[in-house]
């Protein structure tokens, strides 16, 4: 792909992002488009549909946040990575909520296998580093820990969690991984 049509898909997804959030449902491509600074027959040759749009910020989501978790990895702090982790997906997951909502009204699929395989991976990392930091408790298992990334991502994608909640319910998932005092 040309580096400006690059640019361009990039400056699309931005938008969509921020139409999606902002009008909810009913967003057009066309306002996509405008925010982008594109035509809209741009946006349409980049996603020829609203659905293939939604896969693609889906996509960009789920990479983000893989992107996340390999940061914290990299840099973070073994005691604090894993919950900051956590904290961030839970405000990505909310602030996608259209989206996500709007991709499992249309029954449509993305493909996640790979992703989530890596997240599972980078987590179980995170989690390693986090008991030898003495910040988890030992006996805390992989799949516990995704078993409750699922349930705050769920919670996050309910209408009336607002971020008071979120982090309230948060802090309580997060405080019964940490080792008894």
């Amino acid at each position: 792909m040309r580096a400006d049509a690059q640019r361009n898909r990039e400056r699309i997804l931005e938008a969509a992002d921020e139409v999606f959030a902002g009008a909810g449902p009913d967003a057009s491509t066309e306002e996509v488009a405008r925010r982008a600074g594109v035509a809209v027959g741009t946006v349409f040759r980049h996603f020829p549909t609203k659905a293939d749009l939604l896969r693609a910020l889906m996509k960009r989501l789920l990479r983000q946040v893989t992107d996340d978790a390999a940061e914290l990895m990299a840099r973070g702090d073994p005691a604090t990575a894993l919950f900051e982790f956590f904290a961030r997906l839970v405000e990505r997951t909310a602030a996608n909520r259209t989206v996500v909502g709007l991709l499992a009204a249309e029954g449509m699929e993305v493909p996640i296998t790979g992703p989530l395989g890596s997240l599972a991976d980078a987590v179980g990392e995170l989690l390693v580093r986090g008991q030898e930091a003495g910040a988890v408790a030992r006996g805390v298992r992989l799949d516990e820990v995704m078993a409750l990334l699922v349930s705050a991502c769920q919670g996050a994608l309910m209408g009336g969690w607002d971020a008071d909640l979120r982090g309230r319910t948060l802090d309580l998932m997060l405080a019964g991984l940490r080792p008894a005092a």
